[in-house]
């Protein structure tokens, strides 16, 4: 134990020194990094999907569920995805140095708010090994080095794409260093690496709601948490029924293992009984279950080839990550929006309707990091938002909220430019 700690101290020592030259590294040279990773990304295509795939298979012997399966799967679609979304990162802006604001006081000193890295991010997550490149692209284009700590069920990709990642990068010129992975998957490392504020900036945990609490409760540095996704869509009276149809099927069905999935469909009384049958249908296509409440199942329980069961208590704020959706009638928006307000995570939440005056309400009122009018909850995400990827997905509110990517990894700080002032 006492060498794998050593391991810990020694990287994250390696990590905290290579910060300091990577915060001043050339964009041109951190842009040929990140380009030689993504190329590299499909160079080594076949030694990282042979490594997945003996991961996959120890996982679905442990009895890994479904959703964490899908979670934990690369094919040659994902790893085209990942290496894109690397380019992408290559392709936006270098945060720093960026000139927020600048202003000249009246006593003569020349004020500059100027964007600056944050030092040394430490990642600890579960399962997803596009994590590792993900959060590896976008803390080298900020000037961040990086300690990534994955999940056990992933160790052999994690290993895999992390070294592909560091070969390409160091070889690019990026500060040795800047890049470490924790190899070994005991649990007590993340203890001591929640304690190591010397060396880590800023911890984001990236799993299930036991990992988070865990970091949250016992990290000694800033914590940014977020992913657990309860997500809701309401479907209010003046509606446009194929489109909410549409929408409802795509957030439940496009990809139902993810945070930003739809977990809850809340529908107006008055528009149930034309809109529950086509959503029901479509759903049942995809072979959705649905947990209904005593209004929405009295509409539906006489349409043949559906999967309805009466709703319990717990599936109100529940994340399901599966092909199981809640149903709910309401009386009104304003039940709507009291709905969410209980049950509701911060992630993401929308509405379906052609009322402008719902339509603001609804952006207005619901306190998420990523709220919609008339479009899926499947678009929070780093890449759809134009941001290249994320490292993460803050339901928090401070310092950063919804997709974090460049700048929502930086910090600044304030030069001053003076001729000699004093102060009086």
């Amino acid at each position: 134990m006492q060498v794998d700690i050593n391991e810990l101290k020694e990287k994250a020592a390696q990590a905290r020194l290579a910060s300091k030259r990577l915060s001043f590294t050339p964009t041109a040279v951190k842009n040929e990094a990140l380009l030689a990773i993504a190329r590299a990304l499909l160079d080594k295509e076949d030694f990282i999907l042979r490594n997945n795939e003996k991961d996959y298979k120890e996982a679905e012997a442990s009895g890994m569920s479904a959703a964490m399966l899908d979670r934990l799967m690369l094919d040659s679609r994902r790893i085209k995805g990942i290496s894109d979304d690397v380019k992408s990162v290559a392709a936006l802006p270098d945060p720093v140095g960026e000139i927020i604001e600048e202003r000249t006081l009246p006593n003569g000193l020349a004020l500059s708010k100027i964007r600056v890295p944050l030092g040394v991010i430490g990642a600890i997550y579960e399962s997803r090994p596009n994590v590792t490149v993900d959060i590896s692209a976008l803390c080298l284009k900020s000037g961040n080095a990086v300690i990534l700590r994955g999940g056990k069920e992933s160790a052999r990709s994690n290993l895999a794409l992390a070294g592909t990642v560091q070969e390409a990068a160091y070889k690019a010129g990026i500060p040795a260093g800047a890049v470490q992975f924790i190899e070994s998957g005991d649990r007590a490392l993340v203890d001591n690496m929640l304690k190591m504020k010397e060396y880590i900036d800023l911890i984001i945990p990236r799993g299930g709601a036991a990992l988070i609490k865990l970091v949250r409760d016992n990290a000694a540095m800033a914590v940014v948490a977020g992913g657990i996704g309860v997500c809701h869509l309401y479907v209010d009276s003046k509606a446009d029924i194929a489109k909410a149809n549409d929408i409802a099927f795509n957030a439940k069905v496009q990809r139902p293992t993810v945070c930003n999935a739809l977990d809850c469909v809340l529908v107006h009384k008055d528009i149930a009984a034309k809109f529950l049958p086509v959503m029901a249908a479509d759903l049942a296509k995809a072979e959705v279950e649905l947990h209904c409440d005593h209004r929405s199942l009295e509409i539906l329980k006489s349409i043949r080839g559906l999967s309805l069961k009466p709703a319990k208590d717990d599936d109100w704020g529940r994340e399901y990550l599966s092909l199981v959706m809640a149903v709910k009638v309401v009386d009104s928006l304003d039940e709507a929006l009291q709905h969410i307000d209980r049950y509701g995570s911060g992630h993401s939440e929308a509405i379906v309707s052609e009322d402008e005056n719902a339509i603001q309400r609804f952006l207005n009122e619901v306190d998420a990091a990523c709220v919609y009018a008339n479009a899926s909850t499947r678009f929070t995400d780093g890449a759809q938002f134009g941001m290249g990827a994320e490292i993460g997905i803050s339901t928090q509110k401070f310092h950063a909220r919804g997709p974090m990517a460049l700048r929502e990894i930086s910090s600044y700080k304030w030069c001053i430019k003076g001729s000699g002032q004093v102060r009086p």
